[in-house]
Formats: structure tokens, sequence, C-alpha cells
């Protein structure tokens, strides 16, 4: 009998798009014989407004769908939820609705969410599929909110002993001005609730003086980051504090929590890790990031290669690949990541590595950083979503 794989894509997230390229490069893989034989592909999009729909067109016509996003147009698309009910068979698993007002119930063996950022790579559709006792591919809710969470995946990973920048975090309530009233209102506002515009409305008045104090011991340059968010955005570097004060504003409008950070002077690499099957761990080659201009690795050089070009292998040494490929299996068991994820580190000039971040679902293109790690390490794509799902 063949298994039920919920493939879910999209989500209320500022990286909608990236998870549809994401769905399309996993999708276009399990459309092959081998896993067609083994698996019911069940796909479930997510609109930008978090309404749920599963996707009924064919295979073919849905990877042309997510190109275009048109995939939440086509009539094949009925509304669903998964049902964190377990041991009722008529509401477990996956219900749709049909038009005729009659519901269907899916089993689901497994659900992999192929979802970036706020609301897919958080832990909180982890959780639910947790709770609907469905077996999950990759990172659960635990690991997923925390290296969702900057600050405290740093303070864990250095625990494990591993370096990190020096960095302060900034809480909405610590700087707004006009009082406990307007600091609790503005704690509400934001991507979970009401608009970026609405939050920034509300918070339009910043203590600059309190910012100066929380941040004055570390050394500028430095970088102003949401706690809580991916694809670099609401990220800014600046090197005096005139510019503080305008940064953590921009990165209020993406989370309650900012983090301030000190530059590493480096470049940052990276490295895929995945569970072996057998209790261990298994690393991709160390990839680098060069950059062709001043600046950061920010959404438009990840994704459009402005300015930016990435070496697979890197170009160092055998020895310190090694190194950083320990140090990345170092800080994927501190925070507790499960099935596979992207570590990115940076390596200083005197061959230091300190941490930067762990994505719980790295991008999933064929031209992603994460497959490509791990094809130069002999695995194909074809081979890792094989591994992901046995």
């Amino acid at each position: 009998m063949k298994k039920h794989l919920a493939l879910l894509f999209g989500g209320c997230s500022s990286e909608y798009e990236i998870s549809l390229q994401s769905a399309a490069g996993v999708l276009r893989q399990l459309c092959g014989d081998a896993f067609l034989n083994q698996y019911k592909i069940i796909p479930i999009g997510i609109t930008r407004s978090g309404r749920w729909l599963r996707c009924c067109q064919p295979l073919s016509s849905l990877l042309l769908q997510l190109e275009s996003d048109t995939w939440h147009l086509d009539s094949g698309c009925m509304p669903a939820v998964l049902s964190p009910c377990r041991d009722d068979e008529k509401w477990s698993g996956l219900l749709t609705f049909h038009p005729d007002g009659s519901v269907e119930h899916t089993r689901l063996d497994l659900a992999f969410p192929v979802l970036h950022g706020r609301n897919g790579e958080d832990g909180r559709l982890q959780g639910l599929i947790e709770l609907a006792g469905i077996r999950l591919i990759g990172c659960g809710s635990l690991s997923s909110a925390l290296c969702m969470d900057k600050y405290r995946a740093h303070q864990l990973a250095a625990a494990a002993g591993v370096s990190v920048p020096a960095a302060v975090t900034v809480r909405l309530e610590d700087c707004v001005q006009g009082g406990d009233s307007t600091n609790r209102t503005a704690q509400r506002c934001g991507i979970d609730g009401r608009s970026c515009a609405d939050r920034s409305m509300r918070i339009s008045s910043l203590d600059t003086d309190a910012l100066l104090t929380l941040t004055s011991g570390l050394t500028y340059p430095l970088f102003v980051k949401p706690v809580k968010e991916g694809s670099s955005h609401g990220i800014a570097r600046i090197t005096r504090p005139a510019q503080l004060a305008d940064a953590v504003m921009a990165a209020f409008a993406f989370d309650d929590e900012v983090i301030v950070e000190e530059s590493i002077n480096g470049f940052e690499v990276g490295c895929a890790v995945m569970d072996d099957g057998q209790g261990g761990l298994l690393t991709g080659r160390v990839d680098e990031i060069e950059l062709l201009a001043e600046g950061f690795f920010d959404y438009h050089k990840k994704y459009d290669a402005v300015d930016s070009r990435i070496h697979t292998p890197a170009r160092i040494d055998p020895v310190t690949e090694a190194l950083i490929a320990e140090t990345a299996r170092t800080i994927y068991r501190a925070l507790d990541c499960r099935g596979f994820a992207r570590v990115d580190m940076f390596l200083t000039p005197t061959r230091e590595i300190v941490f930067n971040e762990v994505n719980t679902i790295p991008g999933m293109t064929a031209h992603s950083r994460f497959p490509k790690m791990l094809e130069s390490a002999g695995i194909t794509f074809t081979g890792m979503l094989d591994r992901l799902l046995a």
C-alpha cells in the first residue's frame, strides 16, 4: 500500500514566494516513478492570507502553477484543514471540504513542510503536525522555534562551546515612548495580527537614549535584525550610532524583539546536515559566500545572485572544512535538530568559526545551497529526498 505524503507549501510569511520555488523543486523530484510507486503525493497549499487548500489538480499542472503563483485559482483546489484529532478515524488526518458540503477524510502517514520563515519554519506548523500524530519530515516544534529565535539559538550554541557574536536584544517595551499602555498595544501588532504599517504607526516614537544605553557595550559596525524572521528581512548593517534608531524601527516592523550584534570580520560558510538513519549525522561539502560588493548577504543577493557568488565546495583547506562540519554537527545537536538543516557560520581570518544561524527548512530548488552542498558530497537531490522519507 502506498504511503500518503502531504507536501505543504506557501504560508503567511514574507517568504511565501521562496516556499513556492522550493515546493516546485521538491515536487519535480517526487513526480519520478521511484517516488510515485511508493507514495501518494497530497499537496496542501496555504495562501498568503492563511487559507488552506488541498490541490487535487494533476501534479504536472500544479508544477506550472507554482511557478506563476496561480495554483490557488485552480478549480481542483478545495478548502482543507489538518485535524489534531488522533483517535477518531472520521475526523483525523486531512479533512477536505467538497462543494456539495461533504467532508472527505484522508489518512496521512507523513507530512513534509516546505515553508520558510514565520508560521512555517518557526515550530507552529510542526506542532500541529505532531499533535495530529503524523510523522514529520524535518525538525520538530522545539528545534524549529529555537532555530528561528536568533538570540536564544546563540545562547544554546555558546553553552555548547561554539563562538557567537557579541549581541544584545532589544524588546519593544524597552524603547517605545508613551508608557506601559502604548507598549502593550504595540507588542500586539505586526505580522501575527495587524499590518506592518499599523505597527510602525504605533511605534513611531523610539527612546533613542534607551537604545544607545542598551547597546553601549557593542563595537560598530553592528547588525540589527528581527529576532524571529528569515531571508534577511528587516536586517540592516549600521556603522554609527545615528543610524541605530531607524534600523531598530525597521526591524520592529517584523518582530517584537530585535537583536543587535557586532559584525564578524570574515566570510560566511554553510554546512548541510542530515540524520543518517542510524543515529549519526552526515554532512555535505561546506560552501562559501563571496560578496562582490560592500554590504551583506541580503534578500536580493540570496535569491537574485546580485553582487555575490557561492562557491561549493568552499575555497578552504580540508582541515578547516572538517572543523566547520564538526561545529555544524555540534550546533545541530545543541538545538535538537532532526531530519535535516543548514547551519550557517562565519570564518574569520584567524580561522575562528562563529555561529550565525540555522535554517531548519532551507531552500529546496535544484540551485539552492542545501542540495548543492549534498550533491558535492555525492548525494543527489533524489537521494536526499529518499533518505528524508525513508
